[in-house]
């Protein structure tokens, strides 16, 4: 597989990663976002998930995804199952869309969260969102409502941010506020722009 115009953005759970998406989309960015095609494909994946793990994960004919969260996030055997049947079919669709890009030659990006983890891109460009582990627990005990055993168990089944940090090619700092980010977004459009002259977004 080759992809050389792709650019991968990473980072951990809550540093960001979606609205530094968001930012990019708005300069023209083709945004290919692995956990929406997770989503798409777990969804598609009703009846493998009910005979796999129970029904009591499928709620009004679709995978409560909160539900077998809890469970994947506690149980190492029952995330490396729901691994071995997603990845596959996550990638599959990720070569599918990166293919049409490529056809382009232009940048794009790959929005993979688990990318250091599973390695399964040969990709070099990698921006890291960054925040610190601090800020990723109190984001998700905000943002999802998480206990602080919940948002933890999340985190610690991903690398270290700091570690993603130390190996990425460009880090987008998201310590700060929206505005701070979308400083540290621009600057990154300007790395982007330096490895390629020609692009006109």
């Amino acid at each position: 597989m080759d992809l050389p115009n792709a650019i991968v953005l990473t980072g951990g759970i809550a540093t960001g990663k979606s609205s530094v998406c968001s930012l990019l989309s708005l300069y023209g960015f083709k945004i290919i976002d692995a956990d929406k095609i997770a989503h798409m494909k777990l969804d598609e994946s009703v009846s493998q998930i009910a005979e796999r793990f129970g029904e009591r994960f499928i709620v009004g004919g679709r995978v409560d995804r909160k539900k077998l969260g809890g469970l994947i996030f506690s149980d190492e055997e029952a995330r490396s199952e729901l691994e071995g049947l997603l990845h596959p079919l996550i990638r599959e669709e990720i070569v599918a869309q990166s293919r049409l890009c490529e056809a382009k030659e232009i940048p794009y990006i790959l929005d993979i969260p688990l990318f250091y983890e599973k390695r399964n891109y040969p990709i070099d460009e990698v921006a890291v969102v960054y925040c610190t582990p601090e800020q990723q627990i109190e984001r998700l005990l905000r943002r999802e409502g998480y206990t602080i055993e919940e948002a933890q168990s999340r985190i610690e089944a991903q690398l270290p941010i700091d570690t993603k940090r130390s190996q990425a090619s460009f880090v987008i700092d998201n310590t700060q506020n929206l505005k701070h980010l979308q400083a540290e977004t621009e600057r990154f459009l300007a790395y982007v722009k330096g490895k390629y002259p020609h692009l006109t977004i």
